[in-house]
């Protein structure tokens, strides 16, 4: 039988992959695939159409039937880079301070890796009477791209539980909604000349100006427009429109022939892309106004809404004593599940507020805290009669 690590051990090993997005994911799936090879865990690799990129799902207990009974725990295995100055430590290894763990991704989220990894092998041993199902994906951090590929491709729903938590860092606190995410571009082309010759030129950058402006009219229309579920975020209770990059010409004596310029609109639960790009096209046809464009959906994270009465999301609010409803303006892969039929609640140790920065923690004592807490909502969902 395997030796198996301390949830902190099992936590530093994946610290030490460098899973950064920009990266293949496989040498970190190869660990965790090693790591729960034992006999009457089924594992399946579910390759991406990218280069080296894969899904895996790992299950134990008798096979989903149709009543989608069980339960699925899911995250991401990527991390954002460690680029940025700051760092006290090595980003890659995994090291203590007082009563954290510092170390990149320790907090989003490969603590919650740790901890599903370490629950799925204490129900190994149990006499499970429905499944549990870890859901570990790449590239949530470039835009749930492992998530969506994963719901446009998994062959049978019905094979996989249906109440899931995933595990983004929420401080142990219980989410059930969160807004979408829409990244779009738009190229203007037009036609380089000497600029002490701008007659016989095109400038491309001009006509994108307009389009800044109209853009920025919308974004105070969304700002004032009221919309569903609005109260549940009362720091930006509004759909969120960010102007966020512009890119065009090469030279300051030559008129520039192209520019592009990405944005990104973040969708209230209940919110619906088409609506919303139905509308951004006719603005930017407007203000472009018989100018040569191109717009393009560069990404899609889609909103998230469970409902309250939902079994997954009352077992965590009664686990924590929570009797609130909570929110994220971020996005996460539950917005793609919920797709599939499942009921995702958001959960996991560590705070967003550390995540993404330098010297990236996770407490300690919150990461014993979810592995008692996942420990008791498996017996509920997979064992209790």
């Amino acid at each position: 039988m395997k030796h198996t690590l301390s949830t902190e051990e099992l936590l530093s090993c994946l610290v030490g992959f460098d899973s950064t997005s920009r990266n293949s994911n496989l040498p970190i799936a190869d660990f965790i695939c090693n790591y729960l090879d034992v006999p009457g865990v089924r594992i399946e690799r579910h390759q991406s159409t990218r280069d080296r990129k894969v899904n895996l799902i790992i299950s134990v207990g008798p096979d989903c039937d149709g009543s989608r009974d069980g339960l699925v725990l899911s995250g991401h295995m990527d991390t954002v880079p460690a680029d940025e100055p700051g760092w006290r430590s090595d980003p890659f290894t995994l090291t203590r301070v007082a009563d954290t763990l510092v170390g990149r991704g320790s907090c989003d989220m490969k603590g919650f890796l740790a901890v599903a990894m370490n629950t799925l092998v204490a129900a190994h041993s149990s006499d499970l009477k429905r499944p549990l199902v870890l859901v570990f994906t790449y590239d949530e951090e470039v835009g749930t791209v492992g998530a969506q590929y994963f719901a446009e491709t998994w062959p049978d729903a019905t094979t996989l539980p249906a109440n899931t938590i995933v595990g983004e860092p929420t401080s142990l606190r219980a989410i059930r909604m969160h807004k979408g995410h829409l990244e779009f571009s738009v190229a203007v082309s037009g036609k380089s000349a000497h600029s002490g010759y701008p007659h016989l030129g095109e400038n491309a950058i001009e006509p994108v100006g307009r389009l800044i402006t109209a853009l920025t009219d919308l974004r105070r229309e969304l700002e004032s427009e009221p919309q569903p579920y609005a109260e549940y975020f009362p720091e930006v209770p509004f759909v969120a429109l960010n102007v966020a990059r512009v890119s065009g010409g090469s030279a300051i004596n030559v008129v520039p022939d192209s520019c592009v310029l990405q944005c990104g609109i973040r969708l209230l639960p209940g919110m619906t892309k088409e609506i919303t790009m139905d509308r951004l096209k006719q603005v930017v046809a407007e203000s472009l106004d018989g100018t040569y464009f191109e717009l393009d959906l560069m990404g899609e994270a889609p909103p998230m809404l469970l409902a309250e009465s939902a079994p997954i999301y009352q077992a965590l609010c009664t686990e924590i004593g929570q009797d609130e409803t909570l929110s994220a303006s971020y996005a996460t892969d539950a917005g793609w599940f919920q797709s599939l039929g499942m009921r995702c609640a958001i959960f996991g140790p560590g705070s967003i507020e550390v995540a993404h920065k330098p010297n990236e923690s996770i407490p300690l004592q919150q990461l014993n805290q979810a592995s008692e807490i996942l420990e008791r909502i498996v017996h509920s969902f997979c064992i209790a009669d």
